[in-house]
């Protein structure tokens, strides 16, 4: 197989991109780049983001409901309005990402740093957040209540030098 950009393979379509994600891994040797590309309002359903580098990505208003982004790097993403419920994105890096009014409803996010990531306005609706990193996370819209996370978790994160659960954080934000 000759090689191919990962953004031309991704503009065949899901199909063709998550075939070749699992058909030629040897490829794929690091993760696949897909930095600053221009996805926004995309149907990506589905879609194996697994470890991509999607950093500085526009993917708002994108349809990736159920696709996996485990590890992937999505910091300064402009997630805005995507639909990410049912997603995969356990071990992610959105810090400093635009996840404003965005859905992550059921969304795994177990291990995620989500630190200094722009989540007002953002439905959390039985999202795990489990280790989830929250830091300078601003919080004051969240369209969620605690009781409907899952698992929130009770282990200290370092917020200003200071050690804060996560759990607090979503606590106080949900209560603001």
């Amino acid at each position: 197989m000759t090689y191919q950009k990962p953004s031309s393979i991704l503009a065949s379509g899901n199909v063709l991109w998550n075939t070749w994600r699992r058909d030629y891994p040897d490829v794929q040797a690091f993760e696949p780049d897909l930095h600053a590309v221009d996805l926004h309002q995309a149907y990506l359903r589905g879609i194996d983001f697994r470890e991509a580098d999607l950093t500085e990505a526009d993917l708002h208003h994108a349809d990736l409901r159920g696709a996996d982004l485990q590890a992937a790097d999505l910091r300064h993403a402009n997630l805005r309005g995507a639909d990410l419920s049912d997603a995969h994105l356990q071990k992610a890096r959105l810090h400093g990402a635009d996840l404003r009014e965005a859905k992550l409803c059921r969304a795994d996010l177990q291990g995620a740093d989500l630190s200094n990531a722009d989540v007002r306005g953002a439905d959390f609706s039985g999202a795990n957040v489990k280790r989830t990193l929250l830091d300078q996370a601003p919080f004051a819209e969240l369209n969620t209540s605690a009781k409907d996370l899952h698992e929130v978790d009770h282990d200290a994160h370092l917020e200003g030098g200071e050690r804060k659960p996560a759990s607090a954080t979503l606590h106080a934000a949900v209560a603001a």
